[in-house]
């Protein structure tokens, strides 16, 4: 089946840590010569799409532009945007996060508020500290909306699966006694907001991923076809216990015909 578009995660599906996946490369370059739009959607709220480029064509040859990668901290501050009529500007915010999240929210023309801003939002942050999170918790307790980026409550490094921003998150959650509303994969608000950014229509584009409880889940929480690749975390027997199975499963994206 053929696709205007594709939405691709990057972690186990373009590369493996550090290591290359040759059949990625080759994948991305099939997609560029048919000029068939594509656009990274990763849950990593703390580099912005410049740095997530440069990692690309620096350690793993894939060449991408800034406006082909979407993230929890961009489908936040669109999905902002898209409660004011489409215009955050003067909107107010509190956020725990790195660079990547706080510029995405600034760009968009929120400002910084420790006190009572309208919206607190939530995400990885490698220097939080009790001071974040009780401006956090008595923010969202005067009223503000509680946002969270991801719900990924562990990543892999080399050290072993450190906490991720769903474990960030889950403090506030209890400190509140309340909910996130969260944005990113398996979110269909990411996917909405990707979509609006590529002016397609769900029936357009399929999903790419490897991990079948994060992208492939994005997908059909948000109506998209699904296509895993089993080159990252999820496995054949695992998926196969699925109720829902991805639309299409392959070994690899060498196996995937345009």
């Amino acid at each position: 089946m053929s696709y205007s578009g594709y939405l691709i995660d990057l972690d186990g599906t373009m590369y493996r840590g550090k290591e290359r996946i040759p059949a990625a490369k080759d994948f991305i370059e099939r997609l560029q010569a048919k000029h068939i739009p594509f656009m990274f959607l990763t849950n990593n709220t703390t580099q912005a799409p410049e740095t997530v480029c440069r990692n690309l064509a620096d350690n793993h040859d894939i060449h991408a532009t800034p406006d082909q990668v979407y993230s929890p901290a961009l489908a936040t501050a669109a999905w902002i945007q898209s409660q004011h009529g489409g215009d955050a500007n003067g909107h107010s915010v509190y956020a725990i996060g790195e660079l990547g999240l706080k510029q995405a929210l600034l760009d968009v023309g929120l400002k910084f508020n420790e006190f009572d801003p309208e919206y607190v939002v939530v995400g990885l942050d490698y220097d939080v500290t009790y001071h974040k999170f009780e401006l956090a918790t008595l923010a969202i307790q005067r009223g503000a909306r509680f946002i969270g980026t991801n719900e990924d409550t562990n990543l892999p490094n080399e050290r072993g699966h450190v906490p991720g921003a769903g474990s960030v998150i889950a403090l506030v959650e209890r400190a509140t006694q309340q909910r996130a509303t969260y944005i990113g994969k398996p979110q269909a608000i990411i996917m909405d907001q990707a979509l609006r950014k590529m002016g397609l229509a769900r029936d357009q584009v399929v999903m790419v991923g490897d991990n079948y409880h994060t992208d492939i889940m994005a997908g059909i929480n948000a109506g998209i076809d699904t296509l895993l690749v089993y080159t990252g975390i999820s496995t054949p027997a695992a998926v196969a216990k699925e109720a829902v199975p991805p639309t299409h499963e392959v070994a690899s994206l060498s196996d995937w015909v345009l």
